[in-house]
């Protein structure tokens, strides 16, 4: 089941990623979602070394560390998936 809820966290969070994000980004639905499952992963290290680990109720702090990490991931990541996507297209 953790598999499932990483998965659907990163899908959510790829997709707001990359609403914030100005202009359109072109990688897949797929690697956004994985871009979005690492954001998470990143924000959650972050959290954890800003010392908001655990909080009673809900973690706002760890869930902003973790759309933050995420908008920056997807940025970059789109960026090299650009320019790797690009490079192909010139080579045939």
């Amino acid at each position: 089941m953790g598999w499932l809820w990483a998965i659907i966290v990163g899908f959510v969070l790829g997709l707001i990623a990359k609403a914030i994000i100005p202009g359109k980004q072109h990688s897949p639905l797929w690697l956004t979602t994985i871009f979005g499952i690492l954001g998470a992963i990143v924000g959650n290290a972050v959290a954890r070394a800003a010392g908001v680990e655990a909080t009673s109720g809900i973690d706002w702090m760890r869930h902003l560390f973790q759309l933050i990490a995420a908008v920056v991931i997807v940025f970059l990541g789109d960026m090299m998936y650009m320019a790797t996507l690009g490079r192909n297209k010139q080579r045939t």
